[in-house]
């Protein structure tokens, strides 16, 4: 049989197997990227928060405390591989929380991508126009408030891309999973590959299906995107931004104007 053959030949054996293999590689990797997310909004946007003058002494000993936490949490998830991670973690804890291999797995990649997500929250709280966080702050706003309402949705919103990227590299990287056998596609392709003795052909079934995986969640990424840049869910620059101080001195001039040729011509 040629190669072609005996792929099909795979799939037509092995389709609920590498089915169900989709199925948990898609769970594992779509809870642990969105428990990730809010472990990373909270860090980041706590990280982010900046003390003014008011604040208590107390308040800015936890701020140090905290920031000095979690820089270590993630200077140490960011700086170790995901398969030494989840080797240790899951056999550390597995006499003490006694889970299975897919909670393990989802708390795995959620510490992890946390870490990365942090600092892509911290990075679009950054690029947010400082003009804005002043004018909240001349209404009234706390420093939690402005946060919450003014910096954080146009953050999530400048961070997106790198957010959704994090989606697509946890659906691959969960392959390493596998090593506290986890039955991902990684794990399914090495038992049907063990079984029939054909590693060429089974592996490239499984590239074909990560691509595939990967493909569809940019699209639908792409799309979202799309979506939500063009629905103006974003807030409105603020009057301090240099080019709607422009644009506001151009309206005025030609108002002035045209009230100066009316009166000319009255």
């Amino acid at each position: 049989m040629g190669f072609w053959q005996n792929v099909l030949k795979i799939v037509q054996d092995y389709w609920p197997n590498l089915l169900m293999a989709c199925r948990t590689t898609l769970l594992v990797s779509l809870l642990g990227t969105a428990c990730g997310f809010l472990i990373g909004l909270l860090i980041g946007g706590l990280r982010a928060i900046r003390l003014d003058f008011t604040a208590s002494k107390a308040s800015r000993i936890l701020k140090r405390i905290f920031d000095a936490f979690a820089g270590l949490y993630i200077t140490i998830f960011r700086g170790t591989p995901m398969m030494v991670q989840a080797v240790f973690i899951y056999y550390a804890l597995l006499n003490i929380i006694h889970w299975s291999n897919i909670q393990a797995a989802v708390f795995v990649i959620s510490v992890n991508t946390g870490a990365y997500m942090a600092e892509i929250i911290r990075s679009g709280i950054q690029a947010v126009d400082n003009g804005q966080i002043e004018a909240a702050r001349s209404l009234g706003m706390s420093n939690a408030q402005t946060l919450k309402e003014v910096v954080l949705p146009q953050a999530i919103r400048n961070a997106f891309p790198a957010i959704g990227n994090e989606l697509i590299v946890n659906i691959k990287d969960s392959s390493v999973l596998m090593i506290i056998s986890i039955s991902e596609l990684m794990f399914s392709a090495r038992s049907i590959a063990g079984t029939t003795f054909r590693f060429t052909e089974v592996y490239f079934i499984e590239a074909c299906i990560y691509l595939f995986l990967t493909s569809v969640a940019a699209l639908l990424l792409n799309w979202v995107e799309k979506r939500v840049n063009g629905s103006g869910l974003s807030l409105p620059q603020s009057d301090t931004d240099p080019t709607n101080m422009k644009l506001s001195r151009t309206a005025e001039q030609k108002g002035g104007n045209r009230d100066y040729d009316a009166r000319q011509h009255s």
